[in-house]
């Protein structure tokens, strides 16, 4: 495998993504929505989950250009979205990105990615997507490692926890949203990354997280859901139980997700919401 350093401010797009209604109704089955969210889950006063932004945004960045690499050895780094207003029920955007950094990590390579996502008939800005892909095995190219990254302290009991247990068959629902890696669904190809079994899709323990985040700290309306972002810590297996702490300071949130087992998930939560 070859990564070229050279790839960082590359940019792509725009691309186009148009999403209906039942699109949405996907992606909050596939997140784990249910029936006392039937906002999210069914065309009743239908609303959009925030965290939908990971499946519609993200578009134009020019990943394939970073070099050659072994798609089973690519796993979810971090993970960003900001919002500037809801996301329709059906609706179309235009985004454009470009790659921010390439880090060498020395057993790996870290790409990080963003993504501008504009309203396809009146180019109005709805979101902002950013994100970070760990390649296994690609460093040791002779590029810079990176600025080390901060670890949060937890000086006191979380103000908020949520519990949500996944599905065994979690990963096959959302991958009906358009991920279709092999790794979250062919035990033969996730054996080949590493794993024992299928994993679940870092999105997915995202949107649970985000799901939790709504619910607890904007009363479900997603006009106050602003920004959030963290870092996939551990994979998470469908069937897990996922505990998501949350640390409130004003309009904003520090927060984790673990398993029943006590793994941190996701790691390095950063939440704002309006009041």
């Amino acid at each position: 495998m070859a990564i070229d350093p050279s790839a960082v401010g590359l940019s792509g797009g725009p691309v186009e993504r148009s999403w209906t209604s039942k699109d949405c109704l996907l992606y909050a089955v596939g997140v784990g929505a249910g029936l006392d969210e039937l906002q999210f889950a069914t065309e009743k006063n239908q609303q959009v989950l925030p965290t939908f932004a990971v499946i519609v945004g993200g578009g134009g960045s020019p990943l394939n250009q970073v070099g050659e690499f072994n798609m089973a050895m690519l796993v979810h780094g971090e993970q960003g979205i900001e919002l500037f207003k809801p996301i329709p029920v059906d609706g179309a955007v235009r985004s454009t990105g470009k790659i921010d950094a390439i880090w060498d990590k020395g057993s790996g390579a870290v790409v990080e990615t963003s993504s501008d996502s504009s309203d396809a008939a009146t180019g109005e800005l709805l979101f902002k997507t950013t994100s970070s892909m760990f390649i296994r095995g690609a460093g040791g190219f002779g590029g810079e490692r990176g600025p080390a990254t901060e670890k949060f302290a937890f000086d006191r009991q979380p103000d908020h926890q949520v519990e949500y247990a996944t599905r065994p068959d979690q990963a096959l629902t959302y991958r009906l949203s358009g991920d279709r890696n092999p790794l979250h669904s062919d035990p033969e190809f996730a054996k080949l990354g590493g794993f024992d079994t299928p994993i679940l899709h870092g999105l997915c323990t995202y949107g649970f997280t985000g799901r939790a985040l709504l619910h607890t700290l904007c009363d479900s309306n997603p006009a106050r859901f602003k920004s959030m972002t963290g870092r996939f810590s551990r994979p998470v297996i469908p069937g897990d139980v996922l505990t998501i702490s949350m640390w409130v300071e004003g309009n904003s949130a520090k927060f984790q997700t673990h398993t029943q087992e006590g793994d941190v998930v996701l790691d390095q939560g950063r939440f704002t919401f309006e009041a």
